[in-house]
């Protein structure tokens, strides 16, 4: 075949699916059925499909054929904050709020107005924060079950900026890095920016496959694994004592770094200790005030073994310098004086309320998720595609995030994952009803 006649077949493709004239969802021939249709060689039409896939425009599934993507999603949607329209109901990310927040932060700057120590906020700071405030950040670590001297806590600016210097400070591209099969988009984003090789580790119903992650490491020379062990991202499974003992064993057999995520742990009551506490010498433990108080602040927080830490306060002065003064003297106040253990009990309290909404107004969907967590992760069933899912819910004023963003391996779930804790409860109802309409239609 004429490369001439081969990219006019290709380009006649993108151009149908990018008018519209081939809608999402749409099953293309077969690769056999193109050739016979096009009088290719079978090796060329699969060719054809193949550089559709690399564009973005086809999706293959072994076993039932080739598919139209959806390529009209926001920019950067399920990564990256999309342009969410006005009218449009976000369940796609989470910034959870309660009553009361804003005069939080009009106090706290009266306050910091008049505190005497105004003006060393305007000086750069220490690159892993001054002492004293990694001082409250430990305070607060026992909240947590983790006993860490101030020395071995950093200072950063959000947990994104955590999982960043934790990755540039401790591997090197090329890398293998071992992560659950569906996990937190930032992470996956941020190691393919720093050319990891990521490996998934199969999931089950309560956990990560530690068999299959033992398996995966006698096979390959894996360098780290990283873990939300409590309150997972997307999936909301808190793993248990006897869990995390394996998933230590295993990483001190292989000498694997443990980066442990710590986003939505406040959310869990009591929970097993971290596996922070439990391998000390190999962990490094990263979370932030995102979601616990507000996005806005941009300050998270690194422990870390002693040995490390000088490595991780390079690659903060590299990439950020210092924490913002400011913020981080408001949040330090608000650690040390009750209010982030106060606005940590009303989030979970609101959280448990949307759940049980989306109990009440999900019910005869299979939903996988956490009584206290801020989203639900919703399998669909094999007749539905999420891409049409989720298009449907655009076209009907509701944002929602596909299976795509989490997955880290090839196979691709049919589910969409529900954030509940951006819009007020009136809206959450509308938004909810609206999607368990979408999906029975679609089922």
């Amino acid at each position: 075949m004429p490369p001439s006649r081969y990219k006019l077949l290709v380009d006649t493709f993108a151009a149908d699916i990018r008018s519209g004239r081939l809608l999402p969802g749409t099953r293309l021939p077969t690769h056999r059925q193109l050739a016979a249709t096009q009088g290719l060689a079978l090796v060329t039409a699969s060719r054809v499909y193949a550089e559709l896939e690399a564009m973005g425009l086809v999706s293959g599934e072994t076993g039932r054929g080739t598919f139209v993507r959806e390529t009209s999603l926001p920019p950067g949607h399920g990564i990256d904050q999309p342009d969410v329209t006005a009218g449009m109901l976000d369940l796609n990310y989470n910034y959870p709020s309660v009553p009361g927040q804003v005069d939080l932060l009009r106090t706290a700057l009266r306050q910091l107005a008049l505190s005497g120590d105004l003006e060393s906020l305007l000086r750069y700071q220490p690159h892993g924060g001054r002492l004293h405030d990694r001082a409250s950040v430990a305070r607060h670590f026992l909240t947590r079950g983790l006993n860490i001297p101030a020395e071995q806590v950093l200072i950063v600016n959000g947990a994104q900026h955590g999982l960043t210097v934790v990755l540039m400070a401790l591997l090197k591209p090329g890398d293998v890095v071992a992560v659950d099969a569906l996990s937190y988009p930032g992470f996956k984003a941020l190691a393919q920016t720093l050319h990891l090789e990521v490996l998934p580790v199969p999931t089950t119903d309560c956990g990560p496959d530690l068999d299959a992650l033992e398996k995966l490491c006698r096979g390959r020379s894996v360098r780290a694994v990283y873990s939300m062990p409590t309150l997972h991202n997307p999936l909301g499974w808190v793993m248990g004592i006897e869990q995390r003992q394996q998933l230590v064993s295993i990483a001190r057999r292989h000498d694997l770094q443990i980066i442990e995520d710590a986003a939505y742990a406040f959310l869990v009551e009591n929970p097993p200790s971290p596996i922070a506490e439990l391998a000390p010498e190999r962990t490094v433990y990263v979370s932030g005030l995102s979601k616990s108080i507000a996005a806005g602040l941009r300050v998270g927080y690194i422990a870390a073994p002693a040995h490390m830490i000088a490595a991780l306060e390079r690659v903060i002065r590299v990439t950020a310098w210092n924490t913002p003064g400011v913020m981080t003297s408001i949040t330090c106040a608000w650690l040390d004086d009750g209010t982030v253990g106060q606005l940590e009990v009303q989030k979970r309290k609101d959280a448990h309320a949307r759940q049980l909404i989306a109990d009440e107004l999900l019910a005869g969907l299979r939903t996988v998720r956490h009584p206290c967590s801020y989203f639900v992760w919703l399998p669909l069933s094999d007749d539905a595609r999420a891409e049409q899912v989720v298009m449907a819910l655009m076209r009907e004023q509701v944002s929602v995030s596909s299976a795509q963003p989490f997955a880290t391996s090839i196979h691709v779930p049919r589910a969409i994952r529900l954030a509940l804790g951006s819009v007020d409860l009136e809206s959450l109802r509308e938004g909810l009803t609206k999607v368990k309409w979408v999906i029975d239609a679609h089922s």
